[in-house]
């Protein structure tokens, strides 16, 4: 029966894109829980996956002379998100080096969500799924999102114009009328940010 399993869920994986992460949910129906884990184990020790972190694989692309092509946090989050059904929001540094505010690559790459607290270690980085208030979430602006958490993490008396210049040259990929809608949403200093920008690009 095992063999059976093993066979199936390695079968499965192959029909899959290389690069394309993997839980054990994608497999639940073939086997048992346990039977579903141990094959993944198996499949790790004999290279066809690489095990991220906890409950996170990798069916590995890889090429000639870089070797494997590990997928971004971003993308690693993102795929644990879809799997959870859950919004996220990239928060604190993490949202600064995503607008080009800050060149640091943080260790521990922070999301707010509306599921549950969390971390998954991936390497020898970590992702922290943090909760927040369904309030957080009703930005519709993926650019406004970012903007609004990397201005949190720098502080209402520390935007420099050279922090603002940056923030408006991201904003450029944002339609007007969302900037609009989520200005009404956000704290008044961050709004007068979003609103200056708006006023700019008449």
């Amino acid at each position: 029966m095992k063999e059976s399993v093993h066979h199936t869920i390695q079968y499965k994986i192959k029909s899959f894109r290389k690069g394309t992460i993997l839980f054990p949910a994608d497999f639940y129906g073939l086997g048992s829980v346990d039977a579903i884990n141990q094959t993944l184990s198996r499949l790790t020790k004999e290279g066809l996956i690489i095990r991220l972190g906890q409950g996170v694989y990798l069916y590995p692309k890889r090429d000639p002379k870089l070797g494997v092509l590990y997928p971004s946090m971003e993308k690693i989050a993102e795929a644990i998100a879809k799997r959870d059904q859950v919004q996220i929001i990239p928060s604190g540094a993490y949202a600064m080096n995503k607008l080009g505010l800050s060149t640091q690559v943080p260790m521990r790459v922070v999301y707010l969500t509306d599921g549950s607290l969390r971390e998954i270690k991936v390497g020898s980085r970590v992702i922290t799924f943090k909760s927040t208030t369904p309030k957080q979430l009703k930005l519709k602006g993926d650019i406004v999102k970012l903007v609004v958490q990397a201005l949190k993490e720098i502080g209402q008396g520390n935007v420099t114009n050279e922090i603002k210049e940056l923030i408006f040259k991201a904003l450029k990929e944002e339609s007007s009328a969302i900037i609009k809608e989520d200005a009404k949403l956000v704290p008044a200093w961050m709004a007068k940010i979003l609103t200056d920008y708006l006023q700019e690009n008449e």
